[in-house]
């Protein structure tokens, strides 16, 4: 069981823009960061969703899933496929997040070779375990749904197509997904599963 300082809740806020990538000698809004952040992320998707990765491709490794955060943010943010070394509102502490991921990886491994869930609930675990985590600085909420969006298009079901302002107050579908989030940090994972049997 994974000891989280605080359950899950919202998005990280973006407070600290250390890091930004983008040419310093131009002003960003944070919707301009956003945009940049998007045009990256849909480069990974094109990359890992267009047609089901190998396992090759996508191996659900250790150092894959730091490389899938890289691929994701790494154009905008040069933390990005790094192991936050900060505190956040959610999230285990921080000194235990690679520990926590390596176990989420080893368990990835052991209920594939034994076929411990269906697919869609695989998803679902690995994205919850995921956001849990919270292994970086930002980006966790995407970085999570994106994997199991792998899983699933790795396993020849389509991904869903989670709406990138889903955490957005005047999103329809963000009290349904913080509720699944919340009951899943009980145990109780049907809520979150059928959001990933779901399209947006």
């Amino acid at each position: 069981m994974i000891d989280s300082t605080k359950p899950i809740d919202d998005a990280t806020p973006l407070d600290d823009i250390s890091g930004l990538k983008l040419p310093a000698n131009q002003s960003y809004t944070l919707q301009d960061v956003y945009i940049k952040e998007a045009e990256n992320i849909a480069s990974a998707t094109l990359k890992y969703l267009a047609a089901p990765p190998s396992k090759k491709e996508a191996s659900f490794s250790y150092a894959w899933i730091m490389q899938l955060h890289q691929e994701m943010f790494g154009e905008v943010w040069d933390w990005a496929g790094k192991l936050r070394q900060v505190e956040l509102s959610i999230g285990v502490k921080a000194y235990t997040v690679s520990t926590e991921l390596k176990k989420l990886v080893d368990d990835i491994a052991y209920w594939n070779e034994h076929k411990t869930f269906d697919t869609f609930e695989m998803a679902t675990r690995i994205h919850h375990r995921a956001v849990q985590i919270h292994p970086f600085q930002n980006g966790n909420g995407r970085w999570s749904r994106m994997l199991a969006n792998i899983y699933l298009r790795q396993h020849n079901t389509m991904p869903v197509r989670w709406q990138e302002d889903l955490l957005a107050k005047e999103n329809p579908h963000r009290v349904d997904y913080i509720t699944a989030l919340k009951q899943a940090d009980k145990g109780n994972y049907k809520n979150l599963i059928t959001l990933h049997k779901n399209t947006y």
